[in-house]
């Protein structure tokens, strides 16, 4: 692969997103092994989501495309009730269940552009983002988001945000039957994603766009232009902090995948370091050399969380393979069973 001219495209840029790292040393990053307890704490957290009773109540919107799109609101882990956006099918039923994360910029409206006309689909807003969730159960900026709740495991926001992914679940298999569900997240949310779908024995497969959370054996030795530099800095004031992270890598919850991950990771990114993103797509690969029933699909990006030339159009390729993988993933799924 080519390497792009990233002084061209981002000249006077503070960070090499690279981080000195090429192709070839960004696919032998190694996932952080998992401490002690590291599947049991996972494994205990999805069964008492799996206790809450999600209770959705929707307002519909109008239809969207080849969907007819509401809002929803549901209930989840501590108490908390949160909103998103959800879409079903407007011409039959539901193949599948998509639930879709997002980045730390929070969400402002549904994106179909990664979901088959026949999937239902939910797009949760993690809770304390906006523009549905601001003052639910966290703070609504990444600074203070991503150290909310970080003195305990079972209060660490991240970790509380992945427990929502599975209600939301939840609320896809109330309203459009007994699917089979798809992950898709990016950034913030494909870290959360990483962390959430190897627990849930309904997902299918999952997407992970250029994937947060991953490798902090490295993330916190690195600055960064996004959530992970006040992170990386409360670290180094309490290091102790450094063992409550051990239980949200989402490069060690990649290693228990049991079915196919497509992950998009990025070559150049300053806001989520490349070698966290590999260490996510490797942790797939080794689960996969390991016979567990996972199978990577990566694609490599020429950057993240930047524009670069022809970016629209690796968007709408990308978008296109995630469709394609949520079939082959249905698939896969048939042959298991």
């Amino acid at each position: 692969m080519i390497t792009p001219p990233y002084d061209e495209w981002f000249p006077g840029a503070p960070i090499d997103g690279t981080y000195g790292y090429d192709l070839e040393a960004l696919r032998t990053v190694a996932p952080v092994p998992p401490p002690p307890g590291f599947a049991d704490t996972w494994r205990r957290w999805r069964r008492e989501a799996a206790a809450v009773a999600a209770a959705p109540a929707v307002t519909p919107l109008g239809r969207r495309g080849a969907h007819e799109v509401s809002e929803v609101a549901f209930s989840t882990v501590d108490g908390l009730r949160l909103r998103g956006w959800l879409g079903m099918p407007a011409t039959g039923p539901a193949r599948v269940g998509v639930v879709h994360s997002h980045g730390y910029g929070g969400r402002d409206a549904p994106d179909f552009s990664r979901v088959p006309a026949d999937a239902a689909v939910i797009f949760p807003v993690a809770r304390g983002l906006g523009a549905l969730n601001v003052g639910i159960g966290a703070p609504a900026t990444s600074e203070r988001h991503v150290l909310h709740g970080i003195g305990d495991a079972e209060t660490y926001a991240i970790g509380r945000c992945a427990v929502d992914l599975w209600t939301a679940g939840d609320v896809l298999v109330e309203l459009a039957g007994d699917v089979p569900l798809y992950v898709v997240g990016e950034s913030f949310g494909g870290g959360v994603g990483a962390l959430a779908f190897p627990w849930d024995d309904r997902v299918a497969g999952a997407t992970l766009v250029v994937p947060s959370f991953g490798q902090y054996d490295i993330r916190l030795q690195v600055p960064c232009a996004g959530s992970g530099e006040p992170l990386r800095r409360y670290v180094a004031a309490h290091p102790e902090a450094r063992e409550v992270l051990r239980l949200f890598d989402a490069s060690t919850a990649a290693t228990f995948a049991r079915v196919p991950v497509r992950v998009e990771a990025a070559l150049w990114d300053a806001n989520v370091p490349a070698p966290g993103q590999f260490a996510v797509a490797n942790a797939v690969a080794q689960a996969e050399a390991a016979g567990t029933g996972a199978r990577l699909e990566l694609e490599v990006l020429p950057a993240g969380h930047a524009e670069y030339p022809g970016m629209l159009r690796v968007v709408a390729a990308a978008a296109a393979a995630t469709r394609a993988h949520i079939a082959a993933s249905l698939a896969a799924a048939q042959t298991r069973a």
